[in-house]
């Protein structure tokens, strides 16, 4: 009868719906979820999930809780499809009965991490965020009503002007950016929604609203999936499900409502006036062992017993095991099986078409390439300073090098300053390197939960920069041109600018894909610095192409070296048709065409604007490669990633140190662990 009860309260949320709410929600239920960190040495394999099984339904609101280190997190990256790579996930995930891959736009996730553009106002932030996705068909107005209506449910109206905030803009609170993190996930009211910790750093009238305000989400339909640490007992009620943790193991999965029955009936009661969360941490923490060990010392036994008489003769190790026990044969359990398989059966609501519910390609452009620009303008450090140095620069070449003139000391000068301009200018690019990394965070962070696609954001990222690559190379060619009097053609001046356009633009290309390739800004500089290194030493100054060594360096190297192609069109430009005087007074004139091929090594058969456009064909070849990368890193990865843990998986499991740990306490088969070994991630289990 008992069992009953709780089958129908576990279905509530669907079974009490209509007909059409059932066929439109998510349904997701995972079994047998295993995630092992795999140790081919000598040491044992750490297990972060054991073997948990559970579902979520349409019109209620789960919170997976429990200790740090529990694996909260890891459970709900394992649901949406976001593990990280040095794991091994083993296990079903099913939605609405199928197996399907939940990111780039299955789902939204509200990770622990703020991960927003800190040169946006709020406002900004979350009206470009609902015109990426929302659909074109609708109307400006009804964005906006939707933005604002969002900013009041997330409490942000007093900050709603203020930037988000970066390294030199102070910006909004800790709490208020996560509140902007879930605003901005929550526009398109998505079927299926996971948080990690959506309450930390909020106080808690501001968490109490929140989550009431995901609940109202849920109750709407949807199924909202959220961790949270240690919520107070107001929070704890607007919960409709349970799923509590302890070293991965499942201690309860149930209704909220009956938690406190469940612990009631394997011994360990919640005192009346405890926050039922503070009694279920206290219960499974293990770093209550350490203080119960203190309160003895110090001859507070009495006090102690006083609290919680269930728990004071016993260790936080034996708690665990009694309640792993006691839930794997409750009837809390068989009613949580039989669901999973009623649900697992079930073809639910797959989501309507994509295409009628996401914003038009045009639409997503604009906005992403005007949220962009805003972006560049502000922030000091993606072009100002290097704009600023540009200038800083092209002053000092032009003073050093002024007024070269044509005698025949001046074709070194012109040489090395035009090497100059065309090298070391070029390099400045790597400055805006932390900038590309912040980029490319949010990119990867929107693009997992489907604002747009990746031609979008490439080409976005071309038109925004554009201005700013144009403004530098402006800048530096007037300046040096006129300064140095290389040429007093207008049209030399333009070649030099287009040159220089085309140069910076492929060495910031060059920075974005390595800076999708790699995981850190240091990482990035070193190999920015590098690549950009090999270009310049075969760009035939150092060395001239000719003289360069066919194998590797100049074929490919010299062919595909913008430098190379760069420098000689400017080379050209500057030198042809001018004459010098010879090195011994009273000989005849040198031709600029005589010094390119014989001093510099270099083709003058074709026309400079050939060289101009190898620079522009490289720069295309570096934004298609940029794609490339983008489309199919995460493919090849997760292929890649799937063979790994299919032979990594048979050899852990040849290994008898890879066992289940018994569900009952004993000295022999279970020890206790400090918190401090759950804080990183490490298992008892071997």
């Amino acid at each position: 009868m008992e069992n009953k009860s709780i089958t129908t309260s576990t279905s509530s949320g669907s079974n009490g719906d209509d007909e059409g709410s059932e066929k439109r929600g998510m349904y997701l239920v995972w079994e047998d979820i295993t995630v092992v960190v795999p140790n081919f040495g000598n040491g044992h394999t750490k297990r972060l999930l054991n073997g948990l099984n559970g579902y979520a339904e349409p019109n209620r609101i789960m919170a997976i809780m429990g200790p740090s280190g529990s694996g909260k997190s890891t459970l709900l990256d394992s649901l949406a499809g976001r593990l990280a790579r040095n794991v091994i996930l083993s296990g079903n995930v099913l939605l609405n009965g199928k197996k399907r891959r939940l990111d780039y736009g299955g789902v939204a996730y509200v990770t622990q991490e703020d991960i927003l553009l800190g040169t946006l106002t709020v406002r900004e932030t979350i009206s470009y965020s609902a015109n990426l996705r929302l659909p074109s068909r609708m109307r400006k107005e009804e964005v906006n009503e939707i933005v604002e209506g969002t900013i009041m449910e997330m409490g942000l109206e007093d900050c709603a002007d203020r930037v988000i905030g970066n390294w030199h803009l102070r910006g909004i609170s800790g709490g208020e950016r996560k509140r902007v993190s879930i605003a901005v996930e929550i526009l398109t009211r998505p079927c299926l929604l996971f948080l990690d910790e959506p309450t930390t750093g909020l106080d808690s009238a501001s968490a109490y609203f929140v989550v009431q305000t995901l609940r109202n989400i849920a109750h709407d339909g949807k199924t909202v999936i959220s961790s949270i640490h240690q919520p107070s007992s107001e929070l704890f009620q607007l919960f409709d499900d349970l799923f509590l943790l302890s070293r991965g193991q499942t201690i309860y999965f149930g209704p909220t409502e009956n938690s406190l029955e469940f612990f009631g009936k394997a011994g360990f009661p919640c005192p009346s006036r405890r926050n039922p969360s503070d009694h279920f941490l206290r219960c499974i923490n293990s770093d209550f062992d350490t203080v119960t060990t203190t309160i003895m010392a110090s001859q507070r036994i009495h006090e102690h017993n006083s609290l919680t008489p269930s728990l004071g003769n016993l260790s936080t190790a034996a708690i665990r095991a009694k309640l792993i026990e006691r839930y794997r044969w409750s009837e809390y359990a068989t009613a949580a099986r039989t669901r999973i398989k009623q649900i697992s059966n079930f073809e639910g609501y797959d989501g309507e078409s994509k295409s009628k519910n996401e914003a038009k390609w045009w639409k997503q452009l604009t906005t992403l390439t005007h949220r962009s620009l805003v972006n560049m303008s502000r922030d000091v450090g993606y072009y100002w300073i290097r704009l600023a140095i540009y200038i800083a620069l092209s002053l000092s070449v032009g003073t050093i090098f002024f007024d070269v003139g044509t005698s025949y000391r001046a074709i070194f000068a012109r040489g090395a300053c035009g090497a100059f301009i065309s090298g070391f200018m070029t390099f400045l690019s790597i400055g805006g390197f932390p900038s590309f990394i912040e980029e490319m965070k949010v990119f990867y962070k929107e693009r997992l939960n489907g604002y747009y696609g990746i031609s979008v954001y490439i080409l976005s990222n071309f038109l925004s920069s554009f201005p700013f690559v144009s403004m530098m190379s402006i800048a530096t060619a007037t300046i040096t041109y006129y300064m140095v009097k290389f040429r007093p053609e207008f049209s030399h001046l333009c070649y030099i600018t287009l040159d220089l356009i085309g140069c910076i633009a492929v060495v910031e290309s060059s920075m974005m894909i390595i800076a999708s390739l790699v995981p850190n800004f240091l990482m990035g500089v070193i190999i920015g610095a590098g690549y950009i290194g090999v270009m310049m030493m075969t760009a035939g100054y150092f060395r001239q192409i000719p003289d360069l060594p066919k194998f590797f360096w100049r074929y490919p190297i010299s062919y595909i070296n913008y430098g190379a192609w760069g420098l000689q069109g400017a080379f050209k430009n500057d030198l042809l048709g001018l004459e010098f005087d010879p090195l011994v007074p009273g000989g005849p004139k040198l031709k600029g065409e005589t010094i390119l091929t014989t001093m510099l090594g270099m083709r003058i058969e074709y026309s400079k604007w050939w060289d101009l456009a190898a620079v522009v064909f490289i720069l295309i070849l570096h934004r298609v490669l940029f794609f490339i990368i983008l489309r199919f890193k995460d493919p090849a990865s997760h292929f890649l990633y799937s063979i790994y843990a299919k032979q990594a998986m048979q050899r852990i499991k040849k290994r008898p140190s890879f066992r289940k740990t018994p569900s009952f306490s004993s000295k022999r088969h279970q020890t206790l662990h400090p918190l401090s070994s759950q804080e990183g991630l490490n298992s008892p289990i071997h």
